[in-house]
């Protein structure tokens, strides 16, 4: 019997039991004993069950909370952090309360008994807990697409993340970098799988060979800095660092430092305060370095050691705060989170259709740390 066929009735005669029972146990709700519930569940699950969603939601009534699923990462990045209070706020001008759920999530079933609706974000196809938050029976949105295998409907907010990495490569390529590199993320979610993609594509495009390392998904600054000094170490021509996990480019900082690379600057560390590829400045030309002993032309730094462009896919306190300041893209977690509740909120009042999927914008701001003013 396919997934398809299977109906409440089928597992209830297989599991000797009525079919309000197996209604009741599925969904964590009335007194059916705890032995019956797990025997319901896995007759259901060697069934092959699956929940009619759009009839569920018809019977069930409104519970006033929506359930919020976010990467086991995500307590110590300040990218979610703000995203979530983002979505915070937009549930509760529609009287909803955020429940926050493990990071190894839970029984579809029992969710969806508590839950109107769920938010998944940067869900990741190696994720044990998401394929039953999808199909927990409730309207689902994710925070980029999910890439795995999916039985129902999914409505979805997604960023370009191939064109915000594109204009990184772009920018450092336009302050005069030969040779970019890229600290890619790892893992299965969309976000971390279009940079990959792109840094190759990118790097075929211009005919440009993009050195792609990949770090943890959430890298923190000392594993960025452990990557970046055996970049540059075993390839010294690399001349641009783009650091894609939140939180991480002081640690690409350091190690720049450490090797004697002077940020922000090309041509062997003459900064002329340049531009953000739209006027105000041409950097150095590649090769030229300031002497010691000479003076440097008005408005330039004679420093020693070649220099080094560094830029972040995640912008936020770490790369605002660095020294120097580091040019980022600028995802707006706080205005992202919003727009997935916002859309959550418009399916379940039926302003919105189930699979609907909407954009959402981002912005690159340029910082001294590619030679662009601040």
């Amino acid at each position: 019997m396919t997934s398809r066929t299977v109906t409440l009735l089928d597992v209830a005669r297989a599991a000797g039991v009525s079919k309000s029972t197996v209604s009741d146990a599925l969904q964590g709700s009335g007194r059916v004993a705890e032995a019956t519930r797990d025997r319901v569940r896995a007759v259901a699950e060697e069934l092959g069950y699956r929940p009619n969603s759009a009839a569920r939601r018809l019977r069930r009534a409104s519970t006033g909370a929506v359930g919020l699923h976010l990467p086991a990462t995500a307590t110590r990045l300040d990218y979610y952090m703000n995203l979530a209070f983002g979505a915070v706020e937009r549930a509760q001008e529609d009287g909803l309360d955020m429940v926050l759920l493990a990071p190894s999530g839970a029984a579809g079933g029992r969710i969806a008994s508590r839950v109107d609706g769920l938010l998944v974000i940067d869900p990741e196809a190696g994720d044990s807990a998401v394929p039953g938050l999808l199909d927990a029976g409730v309207p689902v949105v994710t925070g980029e697409r999910y890439l795995g295998p999916s039985a129902g409907p999914s409505a979805a907010v997604v960023c370009d993340n191939a064109a915000s990495l594109t204009a990184l490569l772009d920018h450092v390529t336009e302050r005069g970098a030969r040779r970019p590199a890229v600290l890619a993320p790892s893992g299965s979610s969309a976000w971390a799988t279009a940079l990959r993609a792109t840094a190759r594509s990118w790097g075929l495009a211009h005919g440009v060979e993009v050195a792609l390392r990949t770090v943890p998904f959430a890298a923190t600054p000392a594993e960025a800095e452990e990557t970046t000094r055996a970049l540059l170490t075993a390839d010294p021509a690399v001349d641009a660092v783009i650091c894609a996990p939140d939180g991480s480019a002081p640690g690409v900082l350091r190690a720049a430092t450490a090797l004697g690379r002077v940020v922000g600057t090309m041509g062997g560390g003459v900064g002329t305060g340049g531009s953000n590829g739209t006027g105000g400045g041409t950097p150095p030309e590649p090769g030229t370095i300031a002497q010691s002993g000479t003076p440097a032309e008005p408005g330039t730094i004679a420093r020693s050691g070649p220099g080094l462009l560094v830029a972040a896919c995640v912008d936020g306190p770490a790369t605002r705060g660095a020294e120097p300041p580091v040019t980022a893209v600028d995802l707006r977690p706080a205005a992202y989170g919003r727009a997935c509740a916002e859309l959550l909120c418009d399916i379940l009042a039926d302003r919105a259709a189930p699979d609907t999927v909407r954009r959402h914008a981002w912005s690159l701001e340029t910082r001294a740390s590619t030679g662009s003013p601040g």
